[in-house]
């Protein structure tokens, strides 16, 4: 039998993992393959987490949030292993999976379509030497998802970001950034901004025109020069989200394979979720950097 390494986070989200545990070996010995589970604890040492994995496994099952998918993903490249990833939607918004299509909130009917699916290359980011597989960002409510505590995610879910996003809005305030890139430059006040290799966060669809397989970042910066023209800003942003073509006026958007960012103030920054280093920022687009396992595309 093939075997695949099963990396579970007991803690994410609303979805019992363990619960369904024996579900998810009897679908994967069903195909033909021994499922190895790992339960994981972010305390414990990395090398356990990847001990024993090489060339002789066919791919690794992560089943947690964007957090616990860039954790496994980081400590993956770290070593060189380049395995296929398939992704189990368990944590409280699931950006990575939903770009992949798994967005079921059926456990078992999502390992089906896993199994029945296609591996894909997607590109990956890197921020001063950290991965990113879906979005990276900083300024206004990036570090909500670092506060809430995981016990307010599981129990309220996405509700649980929102409350904490009306409590930093207490400190909304314009920050000054500069950015060099390969596709553009920006010298001036920022809310916020995100570098995108996926569509979502928290959910929302905010780089709707950016996809993970060009080789490309999406950088957008919501501009905040001033408070009415920004909050405008964001009211179209919204609006604008399923059916727009076009980022508003009042967001700049750059596509490039590497940029440079400085601002003049300490700001937070986040990685899918979970604490960004300090500025400056050397980011990049590793063009092809993981492969996935993931349901065919329609």
């Amino acid at each position: 039998m093939r075997k695949v390494k099963f990396i579970y986070n007991p803690s994410s989200g609303e979805t019992l993992i363990a619960e369904r545990l024996d579900e998810i070996v009897a679908l994967y010995q069903q195909r033909g393959f021994s499922l190895l589970p790992y339960r994981l604890t972010f305390d414990g040492r990395p090398e356990d987490l990847l001990f024993d994995l090489d060339d002789s496994y066919h791919h690794v099952l992560i089943a947690g949030g964007d957090g616990t998918v860039n954790y496994v993903v980081n400590n993956l490249k770290k070593e060189g292993l380049d395995l296929p990833v398939a992704v189990l939607p368990a944590g409280t918004a699931n950006d990575f999976a939903s770009m992949l299509g798994v967005r079921s909130s059926d456990i078992v009917k999502n390992c089906a379509r896993i199994l029945d699916g296609e591996i894909r290359e997607i590109d990956l980011g890197r921020v001063n030497g950290e991965y990113f597989v879906n979005v990276f960002s900083c300024g206004l409510f990036t570090d909500v998802s670092q506060k809430t505590p995981t016990i307010l995610k599981n129990t309220f879910g996405k509700l649980a970001y929102y409350v904490g996003g009306v409590g930093e809005l207490q400190r909304f305030r314009k920050m000054h950034i500069r950015i060099e890139s390969d596709g553009g430059n920006f010298d001036g006040n920022s809310i916020i901004f995100f570098v995108f290799n996926g569509q979502t966060a928290g959910k929302l669809r905010i780089a709707y025109l950016s996809e993970p397989d060009d080789g490309l970042l999406d950088v957008l910066i919501v501009k905040g020069d001033n408070p009415l023209e920004t909050l405008q800003t964001v009211f179209q942003y919204v609006s604008r989200m399923r059916t727009s073509k076009a980022y508003p006026a009042g967001v700049v958007h750059i596509r490039c394979r590497s940029l440079r960012a400085l601002c003049d103030t300490l700001e937070p920054t986040d990685m899918d979720g979970q604490a960004g280093p300090d500025f400056p920022l050397e980011i990049t687009c590793e063009q092809s950097g993981i492969r996935v396992l993931c349901p065919r595309r329609r």
